[in-house]
């Protein structure tokens, strides 16, 4: 072929790649901007609980267009045809349940003699995380983890290739040599500047939150350990606020928490445990609305599993757990924990953390569910301990809904039902503000604009 001809050719055959991207810009165009597309919603005549802390408003109807929340109006509404409808008559929506305290198992190797096992693996992690789906629970913030793990799965969540609440994530925590949580995968630091080329290496997993500990133990059954120096602490937190991330600090007892609080942190992930909080305590988390993860769960399942083994033949335990790992945990780890000293320590100072929370809620502080925990049904139990704790149902959804998104900084788009934000809720068959067990009793979750199909999850138990 002579060069004339081969040139008009290869020219031929770049109009026609350039004419069928364009057909195709236009095709995409048209759909971006059709009213109305399969992935509509409408749930009508449903009662709505919105996480705003208002009373269930009864006869509601909410539309959800692509992944946000187009509308929200007393009464039917007319919609094309279309549209997915969903009878919301005697049902209850509220927004999608947030953990903001996991440990997502699978990213480790199983301590010797822990009964919480990681169940090592990618498979477990991913069973783990269709268990918070199935519970109503559409994000999550691991608040600790093995970087490449959790990061990846993280990955693989936000471009959709695994069934998943929304992954926030801290990757490896950063503290002090000898300190809390300085296990593998954290970052550890003991002097300022000569800690920022090791921060920046951290940056580089792009973390959601940061955590660091301020935990020198020395309570309970547990023996001194090095801690965090307050100073440096204070230029840990501005060194990540600099850079557009927040802060969080594992702190158990209210002079950490005072401490971490005037060191400029945003968020505590651990109430006060070590015993009763001061008046000023509770004055102060309300004027500053520093917002805390309750993580009551963690603690109380010792004593639970000890003394009431039978609350994993619940359904979403028995979903979310494979059933010969909830007969060790019957059989044989609740022998274990009911002879450990550290199990009856943790239900004697359980009620105090209760009443903690408590406290700092009454004066206007700002509570966000947490459980320290890998399966969404601790969710659950969260709320009900709270709920004992002596706050009133509904704020408790409050606490788990909009208050978690608070937490993670991201009440802008998520944690209430409200038009324009993202559309992350879940349908119950019964009212979750008259009995926070009502919360279990799940119709249907909506994650990001789209129906779950809760039958196809990747569980590791059984679906009943």
């Amino acid at each position: 072929m002579c060069e004339s001809k081969q040139t008009k050719t290869m020219w031929v055959m770049k109009m026609k790649r350039f004419q069928r991207g364009a057909v195709l810009s236009i095709v995409m165009a048209m759909l971006a901007f059709s009213p109305a597309t399969a992935r509509d919603i409408l749930i009508e005549n449903v009662t709505l609980i919105d996480g705003l802390g208002r009373a269930p408003t009864e006869g509601i109807s909410v539309l959800i267009a692509d992944d946000r929340i187009d509308s929200i109006t007393a009464g039917l509404v007319e919609v094309p045809s279309d549209v997915h409808r969903i009878d919301g008559s005697g049902k209850y929506l509220i927004p999608g349940l947030i953990d903001t305290h996991i440990h997502l198992r699978g990213g480790r190797k199983p301590s010797k003699g822990d009964p919480r096992k990681w169940r090592n693996g990618r498979k477990a992690g991913v069973s783990a995380l269709a268990s918070y789906v199935y519970s109503g629970v559409t994000s999550i913030y691991d608040a600790g983890n093995v970087p490449t793990y959790i990061m990846k799965l993280r990955a693989d969540e936000r471009s959709g290739k695994i069934s998943s609440p929304r992954i926030f994530a801290t990757g490896g925590i950063v503290t002090y040599p000898g300190s809390h949580g300085g296990g593998p995968g954290a970052t550890l630091v003991d002097d300022w500047p000569e800690a920022i080329p090791a921060l920046e290496a951290h940056l580089e997993n792009e973390p959601d939150l940061v955590k660091f500990t301020l935990e020198e133990r020395g309570w309970g059954a547990r023996p001194l350990i090095p801690m965090l120096p307050i100073d440096l602490l204070q230029h840990l937190i501005e060194f990540y606020n600099d850079k557009g991330v927040r802060t969080t600090v594992h702190t158990s007892s209210e002079l950490r928490a005072r401490q971490a609080i005037f060191a400029g942190v945003d968020t505590l992930a651990h109430p006060v445990i070590q015993g009763p909080i001061s008046e000023g305590f509770a004055k102060l988390m309300g004027v500053k609305k520093i917002p805390m993860s309750s993580t009551l769960t963690i603690g109380e399942n010792y004593s639970r599993l000890a003394e009431h083994p039978e609350y994993l033949d619940q359904p979403l335990y028995r979903a979310a757990l494979a059933a010969e790992e909830i007969e060790e945990l019957k059989n044989k780890t609740s022998k274990e924990f009911n002879q450990r000293s550290w199990t009856w320590w943790m239900k004697i100072m359980t009620p105090i953390a209760q009443e903690n929370l408590r406290q700092i809620y009454a004066a206007g502080g700002v509570l966000a569910l947490g459980t320290d925990q890998s399966s969404g049904p601790a969710v659950h139990r969260e709320m009900e301990l709270l709920v004992d704790a002596g706050i009133a149902p509904l704020d408790v959804i409050t606490i788990a809904t909009r208050n978690g998104a608070i937490f993670l900084g991201i009440e802008n788009t998520l944690g209430t039902i409200e038009a324009g934000k993202l559309a992350d809720m879940v349908l119950l068959n019964a009212d979750p503000s008259a009995d926070i067990n009502n919360a279990k009793l799940i119709h249907t979750v909506i994650k990001n604009g789209e129906i779950i199909d809760r039958s196809k999850l990747p569980l590791a138990g059984a679906i009943e």
